[in-house]
């Protein structure tokens, strides 16, 4: 692909002047109950979607059908489309677009066969850049007024999410969709701002998130030293979240650069971020992004501790929460060229003991204290995460074949078991969240991916 006319960041270096537009206290009067991104309503079904599980397929043990599962994705995708150009992920509890998860819808779309409509919805979730390169990590195309006293700013979120649509616009160069010119362009100036203006970690050079919710892994247990108390709790945890919305640093454009007080260095987001550097520059001309992935994961790499068999955060973290042993931090995967350290993560990820379930890899280590696959984000399978490990493995080489597989296979039969549920148990397959979640379809992908000939997939 020819490199189009690059979107490259403009204006003075991020100055940290510290926001005072978004005001938290009417946000949480608003959203008091919600755990994650702020959804739909003022109070969201805890029951199902943070606190226990449903089993959406009672006394079943049925995988289904190669049919079943093209069926219900389609299906599920279809009812979930927005004619604004987006799917949401789930039309009553999440309607709004939240970035990367249109980036993983990208990918479903093309596993259904409609390029088109994949592409429709990767250029929406891109339409929201400003001219430094920040992506919002929602947009409210819907309602531009709604959440707007949480936000500070009409019609999109003044926070970003892992940036995947550098993978998304791959696989579909790779498919052989022609990407429009200003996607590329768009991409290419998300990455470049996260690479270029978002502030580092001093000690490691890693790049710092500004809020949880930008990993997407909203109450993982990676983030419990930073929150009130010294320990988790939920209603707590809650509320600093929206409170931290108000911490953030913003250049003079108003991009998110910094947080003090969630300063915090994941190297399952960094991870992400040069995983998708390096698969935006394989299909476009932007060695800068190649190199600035080559040099992230070089410091990712220096983060691995063989005695947990996981790559640990930088930052106020580092020493206690940011250790803990979840699926996410496992994401370096995708990037690291350590023969040894790979060998090592490998293994426990694929470790009945550790990670690997039934129903695909559990969120957290199942010896870790706060695992609980029932609560949201402290033990269930995550689809979208799952996909990723598998992505990792799939490409690690012959060694990794097998691993990829199994993988591959048990994902595919949670998604299956729990309804395309927003995540699951990963051994018993009961769902949590929504049902159905767009996201989910990522079964497909990864039932596609098989042996397509042998399996009938």
């Amino acid at each position: 692909m020819a490199r189009p006319g690059t979107v490259r960041s403009t204006g003075p270096s991020p100055a940290t002047v510290r926001t005072s537009k978004p005001n938290p206290s009417n946000a949480r009067c608003q959203f008091r109950a919600t755990t994650d991104t702020p959804s739909v309503i003022p109070r969201r079904n805890e029951t199902n979607a943070h606190v226990g599980m449903h089993d959406t397929m009672p006394g079943s043990d049925a995988e289904g059908t190669p049919g079943d599962l093209r069926e219900r994705a389609r299906t599920a995708l279809e009812a979930a489309w927005v004619d604004v150009g987006y799917t949401a992920p789930n039309t009553e509890t999440y309607p709004w677009m939240w970035l990367w998860d249109s980036c993983f819808h990208s990918l479903v779309w093309l596993a259904l066969d409609e390029p088109g409509r994949a592409l429709r919805e990767l250029t929406t979730a891109l339409s929201t850049v400003d001219e430094a390169g920040y992506v919002p990590h929602m947009g409210y195309q819907l309602d531009p007024d709604h959440h707007g006293d949480l936000w500070g700013r009409r019609g999109a979120s003044s926070i970003t999410q892992p940036p995947m649509y550098g993978h998304a616009v791959a696989e579909l160069v790779r498919a052989g969709t022609e990407v429009t010119p200003v996607v590329v362009e768009r991409a290419e100036a998300g990455l470049r701002f996260l690479i270029e203006r978002r502030t580092r970690e001093p000690d490691s050079g890693l790049i710092t998130v500004v809020h949880p919710w930008e990993t997407g892994c909203d109450d993982s247990p990676r983030w419990d030293g930073l929150c009130p108390g010294g320990s988790f709790e939920g209603d707590r945890w809650r509320t600093h979240k929206n409170a931290l919305v108000g911490s953030i640093e913003r250049d003079r454009l108003g991009a998110p650069i910094a947080n003090p007080e969630f300063a915090v260095a994941s190297v399952g987001f960094n991870a992400l971020v040069a995983f998708n550097a390096r698969e935006l520059a394989e299909v476009a001309d932007a060695p800068d992004l190649s190199a600035a992935a080559d040099d992230l994961t070089a410091r990712i790499e220096r983060r691995f501790d063989e005695t947990l068999a996981t790559w640990v955060d930088a930052g106020p973290t580092a020493p206690d929460s940011g250790r803990v042993r979840t699926a996410d931090s496992l994401l370096p995967l995708l990037v690291t060229r350590v023969p040894h350290d790979r060998r090592v993560a490998v293994a426990e990820l694929l470790d009945e003991d550790a990670y690997a379930g039934r129903y695909g890899p559990r969120g957290v280590h199942i010896g870790e204290p706060t695992y609980d696959p029932a609560r949201y984000w402290r033990g269930a399978v995550w689809p979208q995460i799952a996909y990723l490990l598998w992505v990792a493995l799939s490409r690690g080489g012959p060694d990794d074949a097998d691993g990829a597989e199994v993988v591959r296979t048990t994902t595919i039969a949670g998604a299956l078991r729990s309804g395309l549920a927003e995540y699951w148990d990963g051994d018993r397959g009961t769902a949590g969240g929504a049902v159905p979640q767009s996201w989910a379809g990522l079964a497909l992908v990864l039932a596609r991916a098989g042996a397509a000939g042998a399996s009938g997939w």
